[in-house]
């Protein structure tokens, strides 16, 4: 099979963009020459990777189906080049890094000052975005490791929990719901509902946990933890936020919980990598940091100054 880099390329930028023309503006190269690459491909795999709808490309069912392999293919080529270069001294050794949103505004900060701590020779990159575009990045290796929920269960990440992460249920301070002992999910209908956008895992669990109480309330979407902490402290509705992400605000008194008798969703931080090909060694290391003693009493150390802002 006579496969070439160039083709894989061609072929995973049509599909992420929809077309040939922003594809070969990406990779800095003609239209044709990505139109005969993507042709060369499917005529070398033996059926169509790619369909036409309307003025847009799109991949086909083949096409969808074969994706990921290309992506992981180039993804550990790429990397592979990079430890070469870091062996012979062409290059710093680099750790790149991705996290959701939640995590990257809470426990990232620490953790990276830590092991930067450890390993000065490195260089660290953080990525940052909602659930989907983190675990993309990681399974093409575009990032070394992640920081984010439970790895989907596909099998082409995987991961180890190494930090609780609790959600609460907030409001504004002022909310008279908030001073009730226990109040049913099911009054909640009424509230509009804070929710992150597509894509957000905070927002995937949001939408579970009222189908499961069958509640189909009016929802107001924001773009991130931040704006929905103020929308909810200004009295726009109450949302699912995690307790790292409201930890501060709620021991200021800027924000309130409502308590319910329904079990609210709870779920682990986990350090994420691609399961696909072999572990480097500032990867591993930073694994083993972010599951240890060290990595728990740097998180730990991290939430002293919002206790002590509270006179806790």
């Amino acid at each position: 099979m006579a496969i070439t880099l160039n083709q894989l390329r061609s072929f995973l930028a049509v599909a992420r963009t929809g077309s040939v023309t922003v594809a070969a503006d990406e990779l800095y190269v003609t239209q044709p020459s990505v139109s005969a690459a993507v042709s060369a491909l499917s005529k070398e795999i033996g059926v169509e990777l790619t369909e036409r709808v309307g003025r847009n490309i799109r991949p086909s069912p083949a096409g969808e189906a074969f994706a990921p392999f290309a992506a992981d293919v180039v993804g550990l080529l790429d990397q592979g080049s990079r430890a070469a270069h870091e062996a012979a001294g062409a290059a710093r050794l680099e750790l790149r890094i991705a996290a959701v949103t939640t995590a990257a505004e809470y426990l990232v900060p620490p953790l990276i000052r830590a092991f930067s701590d450890l390993r000065p020779e490195l260089t660290l990159t953080v990525d940052v975005g909602n659930r989907d575009h983190v675990l993309a990045r990681l399974a093409s290796h575009e990032d070394d490791v992640a920081i984010g929920g439970r790895p989907p269960p596909d099998g082409r990440l995987t991961g180890e929990s190494f930090l609780a992460n609790p959600n609460v249920l907030i409001t504004a301070p002022d909310d008279p719901l908030a001073s009730r002992r226990s109040v049913p999910v099911s009054e909640l209908e009424s509230r509009p509902w804070l929710l992150r956008e597509s894509g957000s895992g905070t927002r995937t669990m949001t939408e579970e946990f009222l189908v499961r109480y069958d509640i189909h309330p009016r929802v107001l979407t924001l773009g991130s933890n931040g704006a929905i902490k103020h929308a909810a402290a200004a009295g726009l509705g109450i949302s699912l936020q995690s307790a790292s992400a409201a930890e501060l605000e709620l021991e200021l008194e800027m924000l309130a919980t409502i308590s319910v008798p329904e079990e609210l969703p709870s779920r682990d931080w986990f350090a994420l990598r691609p399961t696909s090909g072999p572990v480097r060694e500032p990867v591993q290391h930073f694994l083993d940091f972010v599951a240890g003693d060290a990595a728990r009493e740097v998180l730990e150390r991290a939430r002293l100054p919002a206790r002590v802002a509270n006179g806790g």
